[in-house]
């Protein structure tokens, strides 16, 4: 029963597409709810019914279950949850990150999963703390690798098996570990051991780990984000190459009186209304939420809607290429996800390799924009524009007779030939009125072209008060002021 992912669509390094899991297929990104058989807040089968193709269960707590361990091996997982789709179960990691040990071999838990039908196998990794030494990081590391092989000799390659990448918070360790998951053959890769960065807000360090592991996986693997369960940071994660993201934060948070929503958390106290679309918002005031018995109920309820909701959101954004944009939108809900987005885009040259060439629109939103991927990928061309001796670069008007050549500006990009007017990104880019960050950006692509033709002379023609800003980024350029 192998796993095999495919992307359809991509925007950044971003895919939608679909993971089949034997004779199940289910489309990605994709979130899969954690279902603790014990404290069901929402079963699986109203999951079914709110569009989950796929959940993730844990295989040490029916393990150790007198309820449902004899259940599961008789009748099966899928029955005991009564859920159709993909089921995934952990095998006893969380529990050994939390309390240092478990009761079981990382063959116990594998056979136990097989046993129970599990779709998807989770081999015993050590998830190291990111706060370990790079000694211990290197020992843990070196375990869970010695586990994953364990798990390919015993069941065999085809055996449907994740391969979780470890290594801390060393991009180096994590760089190796992935390597060795692609050379041992997995096609379902978990990015393990994240979920303290997130709660604490290490957002930078959550993309310096991710990136890291990107860069020795294979391109068509399948890459599980472990433990990603608000929906504000989806969109960040999904950027960077996350395809699944496996959550319990619906439930815990409703045990908390917590109101998801795609920007953030509110107490469900702290609200005067309901700003959401769901059943449970459309049929009930915030007071009446607040103080209702089930409140817990409802309040998961609503969380996994909105959870569900931004999943979608996000594939549509890969399919309409404005990926970048919903980035931009959901990371300035808090300044540690807008430090994570920033050093997002210092990992620009290598999205730009996975970023699709043209889009729908480009959307100028602050500074962070000029340095995205389709500002990169434009200068990285800009040589390939042939120019003649005498060269105008126009800030505006129309083309002058007394050069060889005349290109136009439109910042961050920078100068670009009349026949490339409609194109992307030249034509569906909206900006605002010019500022000073956008037009050095373009200014550089003027840099570039002239570093490519040393032998052609440039001018600049524009407004007095660009005067200063071009000179200081092109030195001893002729500057014109025949602009309307």
């Amino acid at each position: 029963m192998a796993i095999a992912f495919e992307s359809l669509y991509s925007d950044i390094a971003g895919r939608s597409g679909k993971l089949t899991v034997g004779k199940k297929v289910i489309r990605t990104p994709a979130l899969l709810p954690v279902i603790n058989p014990h404290l069901q807040l929402v079963t699986p089968k109203e999951m079914e019914k709110m569009g989950v193709e796929a959940l993730i269960t844990n295989a040490y707590i029916f393990s150790q279950s007198k309820q449902f361990r004899d259940r599961a091996l008789a009748e099966g997982l899928h029955k005991v949850l009564d859920f159709n789709g993909v089921i995934m179960t952990d095998s006893g990691s969380f529990q050994l990150s939390v309390y240092g040990q478990v009761s079981i071999t990382n063959t116990e838990t594998l056979s136990f999963q097989r046993d129970i039908g599990s779709d998807i196998w989770v081999p015993l990794d050590i998830p190291t703390s990111p706060n370990s030494d790079r000694a211990t990081t290197e020992s843990e590391l070196a375990i869970t690798m010695q586990r994953l092989k364990e798990a390919k000799d015993v069941f065999g390659p085809d055996a449907p098996l994740a391969g979780p990448v470890q290594g801390g918070i060393f991009e180096d360790l994590r760089e190796r570990a992935g390597k060795e998951v692609t050379d041992l053959g997995f096609s379902f890769c978990p990015v393990g051991a994240v979920v303290p960065l997130m709660e604490n807000y290490r957002y930078r360090d959550l993309v310096s780990v991710v990136m890291a592991a990107k860069r020795t996986l294979s391109p068509s693997a399948c890459i599980h984000l472990f433990g990603a369960g608000h929906p504000s940071m989806f969109a960040l994660a999904t950027a960077m190459g996350c395809d699944l993201f496996d959550s319990a934060a619906y439930a815990l948070y409703a045990k908390d009186g917590r109101y998801m929503t795609p920007h953030g958390s509110f107490r469900i106290g702290e609200l005067i209304d309901l700003p959401c679309a769901c059943s449970v918002c459309r049929s009930h005031t915030a007071e009446e939420l607040r103080d209702a018995k089930d409140r817990e109920r409802l309040l998961a309820l609503h969380n996994l809607h909105v959870t569900l909701a931004e999943i979608a959101r996000i594939r549509q954004a890969i399919f309409d290429g404005t990926l970048w944009e919903l980035v931009d939108e959901r990371c300035r809900a808090h300044p540690q996800l807008l430090a994570g987005y920033r050093a997002l885009l210092d990992h620009a040259p290598a999205l730009a390799q996975h970023d699709r060439v043209s889009k729908r629109r480009f959307f100028y939103r602050g500074d962070e924009s000029c340095r995205r991927t389709e500002v990169l990928r434009y200068q990285q061309n800009l040589p390939r524009v042939a120019v003649g001796k005498t060269v105008l670069v126009a800030f505006e008007g129309g083309i002058r007779d007394e050069f060889e050549t005349t290109l136009f500006f439109k910042p961050p990009f920078g100068p670009y030939p009349r026949e490339l007017k409609e194109t992307f990104p030249i034509g569906p880019c909206e900006i605002p009125e010019w500022d000073e960050v956008m037009v050095r950006k373009g200014l550089e692509g003027i840099r570039i072209l002239r570093e490519k033709n040393p032998t052609s002379t440039f001018t600049v023609s524009c407004q007095k008060r660009w005067e200063p800003v071009v000179r200081n980024v092109l030195g001893d350029i002729e500057v014109r002021h025949d602009a309307v």
